[in-house]
């Protein structure tokens, strides 16, 4: 079962050092951008987790850019369970529940390297395309930007076009 996080756990916040240590031989500080937990805990930010026998195995987010705008953040499956679909109902949660609150684009960063092919595959098998930076990003050959239009949220007597 996929949940909001509202308050800081320390078995949430050891998952989600876990998840910086794994990127940290990736790329230079500089080119890291995943958020600490305590960021994710911010107005603005919907953190998300999934959870077996009582602890998280799986983590994503969604922050806001601009309006009807987000960006996919903090993308985590339990390196054990990995395989198993688990990123990919994570992320089906997650652009749920952005069409649902009216977000037309959900964009995301991450990593080039090898290490992210399969997150990459992931995103790209949801219909997510390579796009430029987004947000504050700037150009950066170790970060692929990646795009995903929402369809517009069937709101009653809302007639939109196009």
């Amino acid at each position: 079962m996929i949940e909001r996080v509202e308050e800081a756990t320390p078995a949430l916040a050891a998952f989600l050092d876990a998840h910086h240590a794994d990127m940290a031989d990736t790329a230079p500080a500089e080119s890291r951008h995943a958020l600490p937990f305590d960021r994710l805990l911010a107005p603005g930010v919907r953190l998300f987790a999934g959870c077996a026998d009582g602890r998280p195995v799986a983590t994503g987010a969604l922050a806001a850019v601009e309006d009807e705008h987000e960006e996919l953040k903090s993308m985590r499956t339990d390196p054990a369970m990995r395989g198993q679909g688990l990123g990919r109902a994570m992320l089906d949660f997650l652009l749920a529940d952005a069409a649902a609150r009216g977000i037309r684009r959900v964009s995301l960063e991450t990593g080039s390297m090898d290490f992210f092919i399969p997150a990459r595959a992931l995103y790209a098998r949801a219909g997510f395309v390579e796009c430029g930076p987004f947000g504050s990003y700037r150009p950066d050959p170790l970060s692929t930007f990646m795009t995903l239009a929402l369809p517009a949220a069937s709101v009653a007597g809302d007639v939109r076009t196009g």
